[in-house]
């Protein structure tokens, strides 16, 4: 009888490498699960690490492993971190902010002061800035009949809160040279202490709420380029104070 040759079958599976490298992605994947359980992780980088994972166990099989719910870990995006006390104290004061400086910002056009006043906001509060032209005459701190006038409607909105108010004064660029007014530092204060001195004594603010400062020339609007440019620079800013240690109204 002869012999037949006995036939080599060939396998369909996977090598036999496959099984042991497979082995070896499952027990990396414990091994970062269980850093993961053992300490505090940044939720981004494990995020870039899972789908890293992901990414070279998907040739195997293993997609399912990272794609699946877990009711035991989950990981919150960026995006979805919660906002801490400061943030929604931020957030809320700002708000805030934008509600009053629409609510002066009405009050200056319904009273036709939009032509002499601008009103502007930013974090730390309102600013109502007032051309010096209607308060004052060049090189002097009296405020004159129109500029009282102004004072006197804008002390009516001011009225209606409790905010601390700063009286800011500031110049252009030309030199002062005089015995009253050696500088524009000094021009510059004179004007806002006028501005105070009504708004206590006439307007009838508490004094405990107001302050002056004097910037002079030194925080223009724009470049002190052209006489344009040195009108606009000149100015009295009245700023109503927005923060967390104001009492607000």
């Amino acid at each position: 009888m002869s012999r037949r040759k006995k036939e080599k079958k060939e396998g369909g599976g996977a090598p036999g490498w496959m099984t042991t490298f497979s082995d070896l992605m499952s027990l990396l994947l414990t091994f970062f699960i269980l850093l993961y359980s053992m300490s505090n992780i940044d939720a981004q980088k494990f995020k870039d690490m899972s789908l890293s994972l992901q990414g070279v166990l998907s040739g195997l099989g293993y997609t399912q492993v990272l794609e699946g719910e877990s009711s035991e870990m989950e990981i919150p995006l960026e995006n979805e971190t919660p906002l801490d006390e400061s943030d929604i104290d931020s957030s809320a004061i700002m708000q805030e902010i934008q509600e009053v400086y629409k609510k002066v910002l009405d009050y200056v056009e319904k009273e036709g002061l939009d032509a002499d006043v601008t009103v502007n906001y930013n974090k730390r509060g309102i600013f109502v800035d007032i051309k010096e032209a209607i308060l004052f005459d060049s090189g002097s701190s009296k405020i004159k009949p129109s500029g009282l006038l102004v004072l006197k409607k804008i002390e009516g909105i001011l009225q209606e809160f409790e905010n601390e108010i700063v009286i800011e004064g500031h110049t252009d660029n030309v030199p002062m040279k005089s015995a009253l007014y050696p500088s524009n530092w000094e021009l510059s204060m004179g004007r806002s202490i006028a501005v105070l001195r009504y708004l206590s004594e006439t307007g009838n603010i508490p004094p405990n709420r107001l302050s002056s400062v004097a910037y002079g020339e030194y925080k223009p609007i724009v470049p002190n380029t052209n006489d344009k440019n040195r009108a606009i620079n000149r100015r009295v800013n009245i700023l109503i104070i927005f923060d967390e240690e104001s009492d607000k109204g």
